[in-house]
């Protein structure tokens, strides 16, 4: 397996106050990765101490299976979590500008500029000042300054905070085009949903701590044997009094969903089998059978394992 970044045992400390407390982890080449967490966690101090915006007090990062190098840095693409872009500029000088900054000729570029803005529906703005887009082209103009230099390795930072749904799907379908092409993402969020629709790997981290990390589909299977769907009739209330039973998600809300339907998360010594011999003396059960966990569900064990 060939990794195109790797961090081993990453510190960060603000004062007395330690914000990545040893994180190791490898992203393999031409994968979607996920690094995970609630705010506050270290997602954005973690990402900036690999773009050496930020020094480790600790630990090591390399990239392309080496000591990083300055040189290394040309081959990233960097979307920060706040925004920046020259509100005065039109936005074909504002991405001539980004792509000068990572050494691409005018030449070159304004071709490439002009296919990104018919890609994204922006073909009609690229005389328009910044300021006179909304918060979601400006994104989209961003992101288009991020990738113009073809890295191979982007980095993203909540690059899915404020987009509307139909902007969170452009987004969506450019990063899995990218990965079409051989190429390593890495972002950040806390929302579970889009990382699950993307993401090849993932890392958790909770409290400046890495708790979980893998390929999502091995973690699935691995966890995937506690998790199981019910649908049942009676006093569904009585699931959540159960030693056996982690936690309860009702279904039953859904759109499309049946009535009466919850997901069980079970603790790991629970046996589904004598967890089901109990809830038949109180619920008429019709449905009983394992099902893989999703994202929020792993995440949510993983931090109360690790408290």
């Amino acid at each position: 397996m060939t990794v195109s970044l790797e961090l081993r045992d990453v510190q960060k400390r603000y004062g007395d106050f330690l914000a990545v407390a040893g994180i190791s982890l490898a992203v393999p080449a031409g994968v979607i990765f996920g690094l995970l967490g609630p705010n506050g966690a270290g997602k954005t101090t973690t990402l900036r101490m690999i773009m050496d915006i930020l020094a480790p007090d600790a630990g090591e990062i390399l990239l392309f299976g080496r000591q990083r190098r300055q040189d290394d840095l040309r081959r990233l693409g960097y979307l920060p979590e706040e925004r920046g872009l020259y509100r005065r500029m039109t936005v074909v000088d504002q991405l001539l500008f980004l792509a000068e900054i990572h050494g691409k000729k005018r030449r070159e570029a304004l071709p490439a500029i002009k296919d990104w803005l018919e890609r994204v529906e922006l073909a009609d703005w690229g005389r328009r000042r910044i300021e006179e887009l909304s918060k979601g082209m400006q994104q989209k103009v961003q992101l288009i300054g991020t990738v113009l230099h073809q890295p191979d390795i982007l980095i993203l930072d909540e690059p899915f905070s404020g987009l509307d749904p139909l902007n969170q799907e452009l987004f969506k379908d450019l990063l899995l085009d990218y990965r079409r092409q051989g190429r390593t993402i890495v972002f950040s969020t806390h929302g579970m949903e889009q990382a699950e629709k993307l993401c090849d790997h993932i890392g958790l981290i909770s409290a400046g701590r890495l708790i979980l990390a893998g390929e999502l589909r091995e973690i699935k299977r691995r966890l995937g044997g506690n998790s199981y769907r019910l649908v049942a009739e009676g006093d569904l209330g009585r699931l959540a009094g159960m030693a056996a039973i982690e936690q309860v998600v009702r279904r039953d809300g859904d759109a499309g969903a049946e009535s009466g339907a919850v997901k069980l998360l079970l603790r790991p010594e629970a046996s589904g089998a004598e967890v089901l011999r109990q809830i038949v003396q109180f619920l008429d059960v019709r449905e009983f059978r394992s099902e893989e966990p999703d994202l929020e569900e792993i995440f949510i064990k993983a931090v109360r394992d690790a408290a």
